[in-house]
Order: structure tokens, then sequence, then C-alpha cells
């Protein structure tokens, strides 16, 4: 397995391991979301493995972007200042969307345990996996909303297919986080464990899926998942388009800054 820098990458039999090591909220960027994607990448040639498993150091699973990061801020500075490709000019966020769009055409099954908070973007990375081990303590929040902003990282097509356009809409509308219990409920995640057995609990999850037919496992899910992948990069396309329309918006930084300093945002729908 080869070395990389925010995730630790094993093999045990013949489950795949992927662990998050940005504790303790494992915030993403592109650089994180490469690393996910080359991992899986490197995977898919690895005759031997046949399942993997997503999961990640610390309290949270991933608590999405950090739009409070000054590196990032400065990073978002640089993007918009560049001339050429219009791509380019969309800034870091459809870059991260490339990457995110890899982790959506990796070819063998993936099980994500989450044991804490999966937020914003963070959700989107749990809701990429086929499958979700969870826990009491856990919570899910597509809290884009609340941020001034538009969803992205393709949840616009995961969720409502995973738990219904409803339960989605009322998601990204009111921004609330879901319990590991209602996430079960809803089949927003398929497993719930104590919180000390998710990463296990995983596992076993994975390597019962890899005692089947690795042909057979290919071929069923590549007919589960057909077109998901070109559905999620059309989505992110759309979605792109509305956070960068939202984040020139003063309710964007009243948004973020509200959600740094813990309180209710002051929106003023401008």
């Amino acid at each position: 397995m080869s070395t990389y820098k925010d995730i630790g990458v094993e093999k045990v039999g013949h489950v795949g391991t992927i662990e998050i090591r940005r504790p303790p909220l494992n915030f993403f960027d592109i650089s994180l979301i490469n690393q996910i994607a080359d991992a899986l990448d490197e995977f898919d040639r690895d005759i031997e493995i046949r399942a993997s498993v997503l999961s990640a150091q610390g309290k949270a699973f991933c608590a999405g972007a950090n739009f409070g990061d000054p590196a990032r801020q400065a990073q978002e500075a640089r993007e918009a200042e560049k001339k050429g490709d219009p791509a380019d000019n969309l800034g870091p966020i459809n870059h991260l969307y490339i990457q995110a769009v890899r982790i959506f055409r990796a070819k063998k099954p993936i099980v994500a345990a989450v044991q804490g908070a999966a937020i914003g973007g963070g959700l989107g990375l749990a809701v990429s996996a086929d499958f979700r081990v969870t826990c009491p303590e856990a919570r899910f929040s597509a809290n884009f909303t609340k941020l001034g902003f538009h969803p992205g990282f393709g949840l616009t097509v995961t969720l409502p297919e995973l738990i219904g356009k409803n339960n989605a809409e009322l998601m990204f509308y009111t921004s609330r986080r879901v319990t590991g219990e209602e996430a079960v409920k809803w089949g927003l995640a398929n497993e719930l464990v104590p919180q000390d057995q998710v990463k296990a609990g995983a596992m076993m999850l994975a390597a019962e899926i890899a005692e089947c037919s690795p042909l057979g496992l290919l071929a069923t899910r590549a007919t589960m998942r057909a077109n998901l992948a070109d559905r999620v990069m059309a989505a992110t396309n759309h979605e792109l388009a509305e956070q960068t329309r939202l984040r020139a918006t003063e309710d964007f930084k009243e948004g973020v800054k509200a959600t740094e300093e813990r309180r209710a945002a002051n929106f003023r729908g401008r």
C-alpha cells in the first residue's frame, strides 16, 4: 500500500482500509479528497481487494470544509485572481468536486464507519459509500442553508435517492442534525453499534461482502450504481454554480460567522 499524508491505508485480507487522519474534526480540502480517491484507485487495481472501509480518527467522521480557515481563504483569493481556464476561476471548490466524482467512480463496495459528526460535505463523503455503520453519538447534517449556502458534494442527487426526496428536503431546509438512531430509521445508515465498535462493525460488514465472488461483486455494483458518477458530476456542476453565486452574499459571510460564534445567524436575504 502507498503512503499518504493525511490518510492511513492498509489491506486486511480482502478488505482495503482508509483512515482519515486529521483529528479532531477531519476537515477536508482538495488534497484530502484527492488522497481518498487515489487510495480507492489503488484498491481497484489490487485484485485481492474486494471491498473497502472508510473511517476517521478523532471525534468527527468529517466536519466538512473549514470556511473559517485563513489558509483556505487565502487560497480562494489566489484562485479568484487566476486567468485562463474558466473552470479555474471558479476556485478550489470546482477542483474539489472533480476529485469527489473520482470517489463515485470507484468500482468496489465501500463501507463508511461514521463514529461522529458527518457535516456538510462530510455528509456527502459518508453518502458516497455504499453503506454506513454508525452509533447513537453520531450526527448527520446537511447544514448548508444554515451557512447561507447551497448543498454540494453531489448531495442533491445522492441524499434523495437514499432517504427519499421529502426527508432530504427536510435535512436541506432545516439544516438539522440527525442522530445515529434516526439515521438508521431513515435509511441514511445501515447498522447501529456502540461508538467504540463502529470501525469493527464496518470491517465485519466489508469482510462479509468480501466473501462473495469478486467478479460478481464488480458486475452487480456496476449495475446498481450505473451512471451514478455521471449524475453526481452533473449535480456538482449545478451545485457549484449556486455555491459560487451565494458565496458572494452578505448572508453567507454572516452564516459562517454565526456558525463560528455558535449563535443564530441574522440573515437579511442579501
